[in-house]
C-alpha cells in the first residue's frame, strides 16, 4: 500500500501504532485475567486511534491516490464521537466492580452511535453496492471514488459531531459524580484503600475532556473565524496523539489484578435518609483464664461523639461501642494491612450495615478514617518507646498495620496534619 513519508504523516504514526499495540496488549490481558475493564480502556483508545488514523492517512496520500484507497477514506467511519462518554463510563464501572456484566439494557448508551453506524452501513451498500455493483454507474465525485452518498456525509457528521461534544461532556460529568461516590465506597469499607484509589482516573477525565476541548476549539474556529487549512487542522490531530499517549501508559501502569474484591454500585436517588436497626449486642465474650491486660501497651481509642439524642434513638449503641472498642484493643484488627469493613463486623459479631452506623454514628468517622487512627497511635507508640528507636519509619508503618510507606505518610498528613519524620521528631524524648 502506498503510504507517503512526511513531516505531518510520520509524527502521527508513533502515536498510532501505539494505539494498535497497547490496545491488542490490553484486549490479550483482559482475556486471560477476565477483566472487562481492560477491553473497556482497548475501546478507548481504538476510538481516538481510528480518528487519528484519518488525517495520518490522509497526509500519507491516500486521499489524493483516486483508487481503492481514497474510497476507503470516505466510507471507512473514522470518527465515532458518540461513542467515547459511553465507553469511558462503562469502563468506570467495570474497574470499580469486578462482578460488572454489560446487559441487554446497556445498549441503550450506544443507541445514537448505532444509528449513525447504521448510516454509515448504508451510504456503503447504496454507494458502492447498488449504485457502483449492481447499475454500474461511475461514482461522481472525487475522480471517482466517492458516490452521492457519501458527499452528503459532511453536513451530517458535523451535527454528528456536535451530538457527540454533548455525550462526552455529559458522561464526563456522570462519571466523575459516580467517582465520588466510589472515593466514599472505599474509605467505608476498606482500611487500605492505596491500590483502588484509582487517583489517576480522575486525570484521565481531565485528559479527556482536555482532548474534546481542543476539538472544540478547532470547530469554533473553522466555523466562526475562518476555515483552517488542513495543515492548521492537524494540529488537533497532535493533540489527540498526545491524548493516545497517556491513555496507552495509564492503561499499561494499571493494576488489573487487585487484592482485594470490588463491587461498587451507584447509589440510586434516596428519599430519606438510610435508616439501619441497631440490634442488641449479644453478650461480652468470657475472657481466657491467665490472659494478662494488655490496655498500657495498646494504643487508646479514638473518642466516641456524644450526643443529647444518641442513646434514645439507639439504645443499643453505647454497648456496641463497648464491643468493638474491646476487639479493637485486645485482638489489634487494625495491625492487619487489608483489613475491611466485612471482616472486622464478622470478628465484632454483626454485619457491615450495623457496623458502619456504629463507626459513623458513635465515633462520626468513617471505616477508613477510624481504623487508620488506631494505627497512627500505634505508630506513635512504637515512635516514642525507646525499645523501637532503632526502627526506621518504613518497619513503623509495617509494624502499625500500614500496607505501605506512601500510605504511612499520606494518612499521618491527614490525621495529624503532618508528616511521620516530623511526628517522630516532636516524640524523641
Amino acid at each position: 500500500m502506498t503510504f507517503t513519508f512526511n513531516a505531518y504523516s510520520s509524527l502521527l504514526l508513533p502515536f498510532f501504532l501505539q494505539g494498535i499495540v497497547v490496545s491488542v496488549v490490553l484486549l490479550t490481558r483482559g482475556r486471560r485475567h477476565g477483566s472487562t475493564a481492560d477491553g473497556w480502556l482497548a475501546l478507548l483508545l481504538l476510538l481516538h486511534t481510528a480518528r487519528l488514523a484519518q488525517w495520518m492517512l490522509g497526509f500519507a496520500g491516500w486521499y489524493d491516490a483516486h483508487n481503492v484507497l481514497s474510497t476507503f477514506m470516505f466510507y471507512f467511519p473514522f470518527s465515532n464521537w458518540l461513542a467515547l462518554g459511553p465507553a469511558l463510563y462503562f469502563y468506570f464501572r467495570s474497574l470499580t466492580n469486578q462482578e460488572f456484566q454489560f446487559r441487554r439494557h446497556h445498549f441503550r448508551h450506544f443507541v445514537p452511535v448505532l444509528l449513525y453506524l447504521g448510516w454509515r452501513l448504508m451510504t456503503l451498500v447504496v454507494d458502492l453496492g447498488w449504485l457502483r455493483g449492481v447499475q454500474g454507474v461511475p461514482l461522481p465525485y472525487h475522480f471517482g471514488t466517492k458516490g452521492p452518498l457519501a458527499a452528503m456525509q459532511e453536513g451530517v457528521s458535523f451535527w454528528v459531531e456536535i451530538a457527540g461534544y454533548v455525550s462526552v461532556g455529559w458522561y464526563a460529568w456522570l462519571t466523575l459524580r459516580e467517582y465520588r461516590q466510589y472515593r466514599r465506597y472505599i474509605n467505608d469499607y476498606f482500611s487500605d484503600t492505596e491500590q483502588i484509589r484509582f487517583v489517576w482516573l480522575r486525570n484521565l477525565l481531565v485528559a479527556m475532556l482536555l482532548g474534546v476541548s481542543v476539538t472544540f476549539l478547532f470547530s469554533v474556529v473553522n466555523v466562526s473565524v475562518q476555515p483552517l487549512s488542513y495543515y492548521q487542522a492537524w494540529y488537533e490531530f497532535l493533540a489527540t496523539g498526545i491524548l493516545i499517549y497517556f491513555l496507552g501508559i495509564a492503561g499499561l501502569l494499571t493494576n488489573d489484578r487487585l487484592a482485594v474484591p470490588l463491587q461498587f454500585l451507584p447509589a440510586p436517588a434516596t428519599t430519606g435518609p438510610l435508616v439501619v436497626d441497631i440490634p442488641q449486642v449479644p453478650e461480652p465474650r468470657p475472657e481466657t483464664p491467665g490472659t494478662q491486660p494488655v490496655a498500657e501497651a495498646m494504643p487508646s481509642m479514638p473518642t466516641p461523639v456524644t450526643t443529647a439524642n444518641t442513646d434514645a434513638a439507639d439504645p443499643h449503641l453505647a454497648r456496641w461501642l463497648t464491643r468493638l472498642t474491646e476487639i479493637m484493643t485486645t485482638d489489634r484488627p487494625y495491625l492487619a494491612p487489608e483489613l475491611t469493613l466485612s471482616q472486622l463486623a464478622t470478628q465484632v459479631g454483626t454485619n457491615t450495615s450495623v457496623l458502619s452506623r456504629v463507626i459513623n454514628t458513635g465515633f462520626g468517622q468513617n471505616f477508613n478514617d477510624y481504623v487508620n487512627e488506631y494505627r497512627v497511635r500505634e505508630a506513635e507508640r512504637l515512635l516514642r518507646d525507646p525499645r523501637h528507636q532503632q526502627y526506621t519509619l518504613l518497619a513503623v508503618a509495617l509494624e502499625s498495620g500500614f500496607n505501605s510507606k506512601s500510605t504511612f505518610n499520606r494518612v499521618f498528613k491527614k490525621l495529624r496534619g503532618a508528616t511521620p519524620s516530623e511526628i517522630a521528631t516532636g516524640l524523641k524524648p
